[in-house]
């Protein structure tokens, strides 16, 4: 075994976006392109003698191979030791928690989260810094700027390293170790909730249906809820991490979770849903016939906090993305929290939970967490949900219907414009943005425009500036924000979110509630006639 180092070219286009390198996968299987951008990483590291990080992904095609080439890179670097999910698997919340109970200097996560798998899917590599969490954005930007100007890269030559047994192994002088990926994360799970009462939950025969996507998360639903808390065999579906997840696409909404809805939908259904994305970070909560938006959720386990051991004490305030309904900050509010607004990307609510200004936060892409761990956490919001149901007896309808005679309703959808090419998405950003100072004042209809201007963040932690997203707030409370995607593959992807808060009339359909606010929303912003799309390629 040698150390080799390789000639090599740069490619321009690896720029991480809002959680990582994300590209087709066909795209990183070019000649060096993995080598390239994880050579990156270790030449703005620097040193890495000492250092140790955890490795391992959601099971998507080209993940083995990947984890052999960063393992040989690792290992030429200097790096100490690598702590690898058995198979190479590891999810996003429990690779950030691997971190954070060892504190570890980082970690690899090679995922490209809710996008499809396979040779024509996607792939995507996540570098985490020792806070657990995404690295900030000064430094994903010098690795970006080293990817472009990169020459060589270092690699030992070896043979490929067995990570299907348990144990610790040598590469060089760095030492391989092959962990249980679930184990260390359902402990912390029973941990943080009360598991004697989940467990009486399910033996008095409550059913629940968990659609794991054939993704990573079906190891870890099996254990903590078949095995641990005695749910039914069977009840965690898709639960085989598959290269290409079987054909499903791994995002758990309305549109690509077809099998989950029908089910909960159906004759006989659980009284409990719950679907995790690719790499387990996303969650989300249906009930018999009954779906809880993202937003809603967050603001539902916001005022329920005190029934989870964990937090029972208090927390600290929540936070939520711009893009994501107010709902959770009258949570906030009325329960005397701080509550935050930040941009997408949830490496914004790292600083405000190490600096223990909040515990809890979300986004409306069916992502919610708290600050247990440095990212988003799909089975944690399912625990908790289960949690509630357990203390109150109610089902996941009432309790939600629950929160809007408490609070008032936000009616909420997002559409989305998929695979719009870069430079039209750009200028119609650019154009509605200079738009924005003419509509303030300006009457459509019912709605009065009060406010229109870009979403500029301040960090009250780091004190950076980060401008994300075109908002325009009406008389009426509602809002329409707009914004280009950070996780496709290709292209753009244009996000149009669709707001509007009532005191009453609760129980009216989303999308109809909303249907003149949509159309008003394409209307602004000129989307068929600079797109040519007459409707969205996605709602949610």
């Amino acid at each position: 075994m040698t150390i080799k180092t390789v000639s090599t070219t740069p490619y321009d286009d690896q720029k991480m976006g809002t959680a990582g390198l994300r590209k087709k996968s066909k795209v990183v299987m070019q000649e060096n392109y993995v080598e390239n951008f994880v050579q990156s990483i270790f030449n703005v590291i620097g040193d890495a003698k000492g250092k140790v990080y955890v490795l391992g992904g959601d099971g998507r095609f080209y993940n083995d191979i990947a984890i052999q080439k960063i393992i040989k890179i690792a290992a030429a670097n200097g790096v100490s030791k690598l702590i690898i999910g058995r198979n190479g698997y590891v999810s996003t919340p429990a690779a950030s928690h691997i971190i954070l109970m060892n504190k570890l200097d980082g970690g690899f996560v090679l995922s490209a989260s809710h996008n499809p798998g396979g040779i024509n899917g996607d792939f995507g590599i996540k570098y985490a810094n020792q806070s657990g969490g995404q690295a900030p954005s000064q430094i994903s930007d010098k690795i970006y700027q080293e990817s472009k100007n990169i020459r060589e890269y270092k690699i030992y030559e070896s043979e490929d390293i067995d990570l299907s047994e348990l144990g610790t192994q040598k590469l060089g002088d760095m030492t391989i170790e092959v962990i249980d990926p679930v184990k260390d994360y359902a402990a912390m799970m029973e941990q943080i909730f009360d598991f004697n009462a989940l467990r009486q939950l399910f033996a008095k025969g409550f059913r629940m249906k968990f659609d794991a996507m054939n993704a990573v998360t079906g190891p870890y639903a099996v254990k903590i809820f078949e095995e641990m808390l005695g749910a039914e065999k069977g009840s965690v579906i898709n639960a085989k991490p598959l290269p290409d997840f079987g054909g499903l696409h791994p995002d758990p909404n309305l549109v690509y979770a077809k099998e989950l809805i029908n089910i909960m939908n159906g004759k006989d259904a659980p009284d409990f849903g719950a679907a995790n994305d690719g790499d387990g970070d996303r969650n989300m909560i249906l009930g018999q016939n009954f779906f809880v938006s993202p937003s809603d959720s967050l603001a539902i386990i916001t005022d329920n906090y005190a029934l989870i051991p964990a937090y029972k004490d208090g927390i600290f305030g929540v936070a939520r993305s711009a893009a994501t309904s107010t709902a959770v900050c009258r949570v906030g509010a009325a329960r005397n929290l701080p509550c935050y607004e930040v941009p997408t990307g949830w490496k914004y609510f790292v600083n405000l939970m190490d600096s223990k200004r909040i515990t809890f936060c979300g986004e409306e892409s069916f992502g919610t967490g708290s600050s247990h761990i440095r990212e988003k956490d799909g089975i944690w919001a399912v625990l908790f949900w289960l949690s509630i149901i357990a203390a109150t007896g109610k089902s996941v309808a009432e309790i939600t219907k629950a929160h809007w005679q408490k609070y008032g309703r936000t009616y909420y959808i997002r559409n989305d414009y998929e695979g719009v090419p870069t430079e039209v998405a750009d200028k119609l950003m650019a154009d509605l943005e200079a738009k924005l100072p003419t509509l303030k004042g300006k009457s459509f209809g019912a709605y009065t425009v009060s406010e229109a201007a870009p979403f500029i963040y301040n960090d009250p932690v780091d004190g950076s500036s980060t401008k994300n997203g075109l908002i325009i707030k009406f008389a009426n409370d509602s809002r329409i924000i707009y914004r280009l995607s950070g996780t496709g593959s290709s292209g753009a992807t244009i996000r149009v979110y669709n707001e509007q808060y009532k005191k009453d009339d609760l129980t009216g359909d989303s999308a109809e509630v909303l249907k003149p606010l949509a159309a008003l929303a394409a209307e602004i912003a000129e989307i068929t006639l600079r797109t040519g799309k007459t409707k969205a390629d996605v709602t949610t």
